[in-house]
């Protein structure tokens, strides 16, 4: 049987990881690898998680499963950070929410729900969007369209050619949007964009998939989730995916949630049995560690204030980087301008330079971007900046 396989293509990003860490130089930078590091180069735990998993080791009393759904107050206080405590969708109790094995997971639980509900429903992607998009919805056998997203010229949402294109989605099919701080771009969408965008599904009849991966990492937890909390009140159905990994620093631990905006209470129940029957067939049971934690800190005045504070840190160092680095190659000798990097949220940027340009960085000086051009500002550090500009403009010269 297994003689029958082939080899698999590494994943763009993970070839990266693995060469960067091949590399035996002492100068090198990985600017390719999407999680968030300190000044240090570190991705610490943070301290609230700190205190809540001292916490829990007193106070757990059980590894046995918890549930198809995940834990129940896990479920309920993410939707809270979500959608905010009084969000007129959850008053009318037409929202679930189960636990998930991280963005991944709650994304493919979404896919599979959608066939279960809709076979023959497309799901449309922007152009660009995360790479590992396409593998985990169009794995699940949904079939795959795209509609503009990123200008590269102007290096802006392409709102005309975005908003065109959503005018033609059929009834029933499925738009997926990135929450905030878009990942490979940086560029989001403005508060009219989002407003229009719910104008032209409720005219279309087409259902939005959210992915919020990085709410907190923008402008600030409630601001980032505008257009989600938006649609949730003026749409009859709308799917969430959201992740823990980057705003509490769980990565490792898998933390991530799917949930679903129905237009009744009784059709919400029906959805999450669907979802929870679809979970059951793909990993059974989430992992409980990290939702436990999450729990545990939305729920403590104490620690959730220990938490915002350190987000906000994290957001603080991401900007001052994407200024620090535009500031320091913006007179470049290619006259090349870098102000969108500046201009843009979240971790991640294109920095729009050509393919030879990235490979005279990596072969030359040590440094690892992804083909696509796309940068992860929180790789930069006062220890590398200098060094990283002196290459760019190098290369650039």
């Amino acid at each position: 049987m297994f003689e029958q396989l082939n080899p698999t293509k590494m994943d763009p990003i993970l070839g990266l990881m693995a060469a960067y860490r091949a590399d035996a130089r002492v100068e090198k930078i990985d600017l390719g690898v999407g999680v968030y590091m300190n000044d240090q180069g570190l991705t610490p735990v943070m301290r609230a998680v700190k205190k809540a998993e001292s916490r829990l080791m007193e106070l757990e009393h059980t590894k046995s499963y918890q549930g198809i759904a995940g834990d129940p107050q896990y479920n309920a206080r993410m939707l809270d950070l979500l959608l905010g405590p009084h969000h007129p969708a959850l008053k009318a109790n037409r929202v679930r929410s189960i636990q998930a094995p991280g963005g991944s997971g709650a994304l493919r639980v979404g896919a599979e729900l959608i066939l279960r509900a809709r076979p023959n429903a497309k799901i449309w992607v922007g152009v660009p969007t995360w790479p590992n998009h396409i593998p985990l919805l169009g794995g699940a056998g949904l079939t795959i369209e795209e509609y503009p997203y990123y200008d590269i010229a102007t290096r802006e949402v392409n709102s005309e050619a975005m908003m065109q294109t959503l005018r033609q989605v059929p009834a029933g099919d499925i738009v997926l949007l990135h929450g905030c701080c878009h990942n490979p771009t940086g560029a989001d969408l403005t508060k009219a964009a989002w407003d229009e965008i719910t104008c032209i599904a409720l005219e279309r009849g087409f259902i939005p998939y959210i992915d919020i991966a990085y709410q907190g990492l923008g402008k600030s937890l409630d601001d980032d989730v505008y257009g989600l909390r938006s649609m949730a009140e003026a749409l009859p159905e709308l799917i969430i995916a959201s992740s823990c990994s980057k705003n509490f620093g769980l990565y490792r631990e898998r933390t991530g949630s799917i949930s679903f905006v129905s237009a009744t209470p009784a059709q919400a129940d029906i959805v999450a049995s669907q979802a929870m029957a679809v979970a059951r067939q793909i990993y059974s049971m989430p992992p409980a560690h990290g939702a436990l934690l999450v729990s545990m800190i939305l729920g403590d005045p104490h620690l959730e204030q220990m938490w915002k504070t350190e987000l906000d840190e994290v957001r603080t160092r991401i900007i001052a980087m994407r200024k620090m680095l535009t500031d320091s190659i913006q007179d470049n000798a290619a006259g090349l301008d870098f102000m969108h990097i500046q201009k843009q949220r979240g971790m991640f940027s294109f920095l729009g330079i050509s393919s030879s340009q990235l490979q005279r960085l990596r072969e030359e000086f040590g440094i690892y971007i992804v083909s696509s051009t796309r940068i992860n500002l929180a790789g930069i550090n006062s220890g590398n900046i200098d060094y990283l500009a002196t290459s760019l403009r190098t290369v650039l010269a």
